[in-house]
Parts: C-alpha cells; sequence; structure tokens
C-alpha cells in the first residue's frame, strides 16, 4: 500500500490540531480525536489519531526511503521547525517518539493514514 507522506506545515497543522483536540477531551488514548475545522476544509470525514508508529528510516523499502528523502530535501527550514514545533506540542506524539529513543528532532516526516494510523518516521542526528 502506497501512502502519500506530509512532510510540509500541513503535518505540523495536523499534529497541532489533533493534540489540541485530544487535550480537550477526557475519553481514553485509544478513542480519536478530531482536528478543529479549517475555514476551507471540511475536517469532519477526516480521523484523529488511533496510533502512533515511529519508525527509524533505516527500517524503510529503498523505494520509500527515496520519497523520504526527497520529501525532506524539498522542505525548508522554516517548515521543519513547523514540524518539530507540532511534534512539541502533541504529547501522545511526543511520549511516542522518546519511547522509541528519538526526539522531535530526529522527527523527518508524519504521515497519517486514513485510519487514524500517524507513521512518524525518525533519523538519528548525527
Amino acid at each position: 500500500m502506497r501512502m502519500n507522506m506530509i512532510a510540509t506545515a500541513a503535518a505540523g497543522i495536523l499534529l497541532a490540531g489533533a493534540a489540541q483536540a485530544q487535550a480537550q477531551t477526557s475519553a481514553p488514548a485509544q478513542k480519536p480525536a478530531q482536528p478543529p475545522a479549517s475555514s476551507t476544509q471540511d475536517q469532519s470525514s477526516k480521523p484523529g489519531i488511533r496510533s502512533i508508529n515511529v519508525v527509524e528510516i533505516n527500517e524503510l523499502s529503498d523505494a520509500t526511503k527515496s520519497q523520504v528523502n526527497d520529501l525532506v530535501g524539498k522542505r525548508t527550514a522554516d517548515e521543519q521547525q513547523q514540524l518539530q514545533k507540532a511534534i512539541e506540542n502533541a504529547p501522545m506524539v511526543k511520549s511516542a517518539v522518546e519511547a522509541k529513543g528519538f526526539k522531535s528532532s530526529d522527527v523527518l516526516i508524519a504521515q497519517l493514514n486514513n485510519d487514524g494510523v500517524l507513521t512518524v518516521v525518525t533519523k538519528r542526528a548525527g
């Protein structure tokens, strides 16, 4: 299954919105959180984060690694900062990243599929 990667400010907005929605609910973490509606899009049909998979880039297939590297190469420093800030402001995502031994600065991309599974691709700095 080929998935589109969210690699720019949209990832930051998505993560920040999902984190804000989760922070406002008292439901268990397994319940989906709905991001706030955008003025230009109907967000009601998009799932919140149901689960998070943190994957190190070396675990990916060569084709997927190439896609990730292409996306990261096209990203501006500001977009990378927005992604890192979104990770820092999303407690559930930040905890999942840290549980795997990574920091927000190690996150390359984040992708949310239609089932609410957030895949975070990381690369150890250094």
